[in-house]
């Protein structure tokens, strides 16, 4: 169906593209023009009334009214009434008039009377940004089973969500009936994965081929995981097509995104493939394993510090956001680890930097930070995702939440782990002392842990020497006092005990990132949550998981989900009807129909 220019311009004030999105601007109310014979006390009704007498008071008018349709007589009140709703009455004449009746002790009146002309149906009320009758019009003049269908909508989930606009029936709003509920999450998420595949653009790929990895397999010291060869599968799919890839590979703490990233550098490698990394320290360690693992490729770090070389003569070009300040040649794969780390202009342009004209080359980006199954299924509307939920061994942390009486006996389990020469780390929630917080802060807790201890180590977001703290720390430091600054990043393989102060005041996915930074080699791990909070449902529930998949659900439950499209709004959710924690089903359902 086509639009007016008058309806084209509604659409815009309110702000939609879609018939089905104005389907889901739903009426905030309604108002039941049927006449009934019966009078029903705290509801709003119609009457059919002569108005016999009224009264003016200084703030009131009254009005006796005889009801036709009740066979006697009630009063109607307005309460500070405006010039124009005197002329709606006059002594004699008969109207429908609507209101709300109320009773009391035997008396029963009308509380603000107002005259109907249209009678006979349920009237939807809508609070938007155009007027309720100018609203009304609308939704009754384009919005129909017909367009809705024709725009992709199942016809039942059409005909339920039209039973809101064209009621038939008294509708009860506070409950909604299941398929119209299903109705409502359906078409919230079929419009919003609709917008999300609109916002996909395809490109030819740099270069195209069909690509093996057999043979390095063979070469490694180790079996990969089945999730791991299915994201390798993935990505050699990708490469066997025209069409540049967008991938997104999501992996937990510890499954071995590395041994991904190189498989895909392999496959690639006559082509030259990029990898931008959000730190110096995240850099040198791919580029250690670079070497170690694809030894016959020439491998080149790039951060701030290096020297300028001619990259053009590199098949593997590993870097921070230095490069984004270097020439670099022409490349078939570029890669992005830790993406949420890095602005999306950051990683337009790292992509752009290596394109050949209107060609761009196969992208993939990794990340470390689990998201809900239900969120991987929606973003495949935007981009291809693989998700690598297992690891290559199963780490042994035990997890607990602990109160200040507990904090002898934590003392005693941090000098037992630093006698057998492991590290331990300690995560506060500030750097500097705060009223508002009802914590220790670095400044107010380094000076207890410094002289009761040796090879203490500080550091915290805006420390410029971060990563040397980190990389001395790693060498020879016992405890590592820091903020949240190393939850993604360095491996610190004789760390088995992280310590988590005001636990309750971070999401749980940041508390298994944090916890996912102990036990990396195999070591028997520990995670103390502190909290003063004697009670808390979300704590004691993350202690009992150890999957970040499942880690990342629970976070969807107790904190709703952010905006997938926008990346803002994290702690609220920007589904109205959808619950990502509660509706694969749906979106199951939803995907399968796009």
């Amino acid at each position: 169906m086509k639009l007016t220019k008058e309806q084209e311009k509604k659409f815009a004030k309110l702000g939609i593209h879609s018939f089905c999105e104005l389907a889901l601007l739903l009426p905030h109310s309604y108002e039941d023009y049927r006449l009934k014979e019966k009078l029903l006390p705290h509801s709003f009704q119609l009457i059919d009334a002569t108005v016999e007498s009224i009264f003016r008071a200084p703030n009131t008018i009254q009005i006796t009214f005889f009801v036709h349709n009740f066979g006697h007589s009630i009063t109607g009140v307005l309460f500070r009434p405006k010039p124009y709703m005197m002329h709606q009455f006059s002594v004699g004449s008969r109207e429908y008039y609507y209101g709300l009746i109320e009773c009391k002790v035997g008396t029963c009146s009308m509380s603000m009377p107002k005259k109907v002309t249209s009678i006979g149906a349920i009237t939807p009320k809508y609070k938007t940004a155009l007027r309720s009758d100018v609203m009304l019009r609308l939704v009754q003049s384009v919005l129909s089973e017909d367009v809705l269908v024709q725009e992709g909508l199942p016809q039942a989930i059409a005909q339920e969500l039209l039973t809101l606009h064209f009621p038939r029936e008294e509708i009860v709003e506070k409950e909604y009936s299941k398929a119209l509920l299903h109705a409502l999450k359906y078409t919230e998420l079929f419009v919003y994965m609709k917008q999300l595949a609109g916002k996909r653009r395809y490109f030819q790929a740099v270069k195209s081929m069909r690509a093996s990895y057999s043979a390095w397999l063979k070469t490694l010291p180790f079996t990969l995981t089945p999730e791991q060869i299915n994201a390798i599968d993935d990505i050699k799919s990708d490469f066997a097509k025209e069409v540049a890839a967008k991938r997104m590979i999501v992996g937990d703490v510890g499954s071995g995104k590395t041994m991904v990233i190189l498989a895909a550098v392999f496959m690639m490698r006559k082509h030259r493939a990029i990898l931008m990394a959000p730190t110096t320290i995240l850099a040198n360690q791919l580029f250690e394993e670079a070497q170690k693992y694809l030894p016959e490729l020439r491998t080149v770090l790039v951060t701030n510090k290096s020297k300028k070389v001619e990259l053009s003569s590199y098949d593997f070009i590993i870097g921070t956001h230095a490069l984004l300040y270097r020439d670099l040649p022409q490349s078939a794969l570029v890669m992005v680890d830790e993406q949420h780390r890095f602005g999306t202009q950051q990683r337009n342009l790292l992509e752009k930097l290596v394109s050949s004209g209107a060609k761009k080359p196969h992208y993939l980006q990794f990340s470390a930070t689990p998201i809900p199954r239900t969120q991987a299924m929606i973003e495949t509307a935007h981009i291809d995702v693989s998700l690598i939920t297992s690891t290559p061994f199963t780490k042994d942390i035990t997890s607990r939440v602990i109160h200040k009486n507990d904090f002898k006996d934590l003392l005693t389990h941090i000098k037992e782990e630093i006698a057998k020469q492991n590290q331990v780390l300690i995560v506060y929630p500030l750097v500097e002392q705060s009223e508002a917080i009802a914590y220790q802060s670095i400044d107010e807790a380094r000076g207890y842990w410094e002289k009761n201890f040796e090879n203490v180590f500080v550091t915290h977001g805006k420390d410029k020497e971060k990563e040397q703290v980190l990389l001395d720390f790693r060498q020879k430091g016992s405890i590592l006092i820091a903020t949240t600054v190393v939850e993604v990043g360095i491996s610190l393989p004789r760390l088995t005990t992280v310590v988590i102060v005001g636990a309750e005041r971070l999401g749980l996915s940041t508390l298994h990132q944090l916890r996912g930074r102990v036990s990396r080699t195999g070591l028997k791990g520990y995670c103390y949550l502190y909290t003063n909070q004697e009670k808390s449902q979300r704590l004691d529930a993350f202690v009992q998981t150890t999957s970040g998949f499942d880690i990342a659900n629970l976070d969807l439950k107790f904190r709703k989900s952010g905006d997938l499209l926008k990346g803002v709004n994290q702690s609220g959710s920007q589904f109205q009807w959808i619950d990502l924690a509660e509706d694969a089903s749906v979106v199951s359902e939803v995907k399968a129909n796009l």
